[in-house]
């Protein structure tokens, strides 16, 4: 892919609401399939957790995947598989579609090849496996069948120092890596081979400052997504790090919430009495997901899926004026 000279951002409109409670159960992450059907990885009220089946349509085509302590991410994997990352067994684990467990792989400890409670997951350009390795404070680098390779990162706040890192995103135009620095608030992007190129945000509830950022993903324009997960947001970043734009929130209800509420008089009183702003909104979202023009958001406290989609046409060159070398001034 090559990444576009500059972007006409027309608009990022609200999409559309997919799940419920009984069905999205605290949403971690997500995955598309190529049928229009999607995996969500769910946590339940405890330990454990599923892996749950629904499409477009919004119908539940049950759970596959069990064995679970305390999932983090999913991401697709070779030969149309699921990966899922456990920060409470120190596993990544892969899986069919129709929820044969394929390989797991993983082990307790701090030493080159393990691991210790591992969140963020992504592959990279070559078939390898980056995972962030969060209470290591480091990002390991394994083949698809664990075998380690590599690592970059320490504990710390310095340039590509990690303090309980949590999400990573490829850019999939040159493979730079980008890494939700959880406890530092802050995200760092590094090159395919690991080492440092720049670093955005600071700790609080601007735009553009982070609270705890967690799941990150990059786009075919080399936009950066953050799960701003403290502020109960998605920020959109562009490839140098420069703000761009929040999402809140604007789910309305989705399909089989609907249906389940109008079945149900005591459940419709309730939802007619409530602040119909509040309801719209994130709340504590783990992870972001694209796919095409599609930004995907589990809404982990609100048991649902939010979709905006993507309006941004390329320019090259030519189409553009310059970037202004130095700040313009204007006189009165």
């Amino acid at each position: 892919m090559t990444k576009p000279h500059a972007l006409l951002r027309a608009a990022y409109p609200f999409h559309a609401t997919l799940g419920m409670r009984r069905v999205t159960t605290y949403p971690t992450d997500l995955v598309v399939g190529s049928e229009r059907d999607i995996y969500t990885l769910n946590r339940t009220d405890g330990e454990g957790g599923q892996i749950r089946r629904t499409n477009w349509d919004d119908e539940d085509l049950g759970d596959i995947g069990s064995g679970f302590v305390w999932p983090v991410q999913m991401i697709a994997g070779p030969d149309d598989s699921l990966v899922v990352s456990d920060e409470g067994n120190h596993t990544i684990s892969f899986w069919s579609k129709d929820g044969e467990k394929l390989n797991s792989w993983g082990t307790h400890g701090s030493g080159d090849g393990e691991l210790n409670r591992p969140s963020g997951i992504s592959f990279d350009a070559n078939g390898d496996l980056l995972v962030v390795d969060t209470m290591n404070h480091r990002v390991q680098k394994f083949t698809a069948d664990g075998k380690f390779i590599s690592s970059f990162g320490s504990f710390g706040d310095g340039e590509g120092q990690f303090n309980m890192p949590w999400g990573v995103g490829i850019d999939p135009n040159d493979g730079a890596i980008v890494i939700g620095d959880w406890r530092n608030d802050r995200v760092q992007k590094f090159s395919a081979d690991g080492e440092f190129l720049l670093q955005f945000g600071t700790s609080g509830s601007d735009n553009g400052e982070l609270n705890r950022p967690a799941g990150v993903t990059v786009d075919q324009h080399s936009d950066i997504y953050v799960a701003d997960r403290g502020n109960h947001r998605v920020q959109l970043y562009n490839s140098a790090g420069e703000f761009v734009d929040v999402f809140v929130g604007d789910a309305g209800l989705s399909k089989s919430g609907r249906i389940y509420i109008t079945a149900n008089p005591k459940v419709l009183r309730s939802r007619e009495d409530i602040d119909h702003v509040e309801v719209k909104r994130l709340r504590g979202p783990m992870s972001v997901r694209v796919y095409g023009y599609l930004m995907y958001i589990p809404d982990f406290g609100c048991h649902r899926i939010q979709v905006y989609k993507k309006e941004a046409y390329e320019l090259s060159e030519d189409e553009i004026y310059p970037r202004p070398k130095a700040p313009t001034l204007y006189t009165v």
